[in-house]
């Protein structure tokens, strides 16, 4: 609240003055409104918990009873500098490497181009695998845009492998 006062000088003269008023603003409850809205901000800061996401890994001690047909693969491998390298089927010497990125041209685009293949095989396009292989040079962010890109495409089928012998010659790796 405010208030204003006034002040009448000790001596009247014949002179029309005007009174002197002084104003006095109560800051109580514009503090009181300051401590609300810290209390409101640290209580929800302590109440909203970061998530993650899950990722179920198999169990890595039996081989996997079903093998994948290599028609229905495409295997990537995350580089650095957010490069994509990938080949389809079974990796061999013979393997045509491409080179992609992360956009909606690069690897989905390639995601896209190889559930179709399958789709046109199989008659559906669920039985399509993908399978990723990180380098030592890529980063967590860029194993979050392929689980992106995965969830985007909407591929059922997916998991993620260690990097063969056979990888390390076809993608240059030491």
């Amino acid at each position: 609240m405010s208030e204003i006062e006034n002040k009448s000088a000790g001596k009247r003269s014949s002179k029309n003055r005007s009174s002197k008023r002084t104003t006095r603003v109560d800051l109580t409850p514009m503090v009181d409104l300051g401590f609300l809205l810290i209390t409101f901000f640290v209580f929800t800061t302590q109440l909203s918990q970061p998530t993650v996401m899950n990722l179920n890994m198999p169990f890595d001690k039996v081989e996997p009873g079903d093998k994948v047909p290599e028609s229905t693969a495409l295997t990537v491998m995350l580089k650095d500098h957010n490069i994509i390298q990938y080949y389809e089927g079974a990796a061999t010497p013979n393997s045509i490497i491409g080179t992609t990125e992360f956009s909606p041209a690069g690897i989905r685009n390639i995601i896209l181009q190889k559930k179709a293949m399958v789709k046109k095989m199989k008659s559906t396009g669920d039985e399509f695998v993908l399978i990723i292989k990180a380098s030592d040079e890529s980063t967590f962010q860029n194993f979050v845009n392929i689980v992106d890109e995965v969830t985007i495409n909407n591929v059922k089928h997916y998991y993620l492998a260690e990097i063969d012998p056979i990888d390390k010659i076809l993608f240059h790796l030491k």
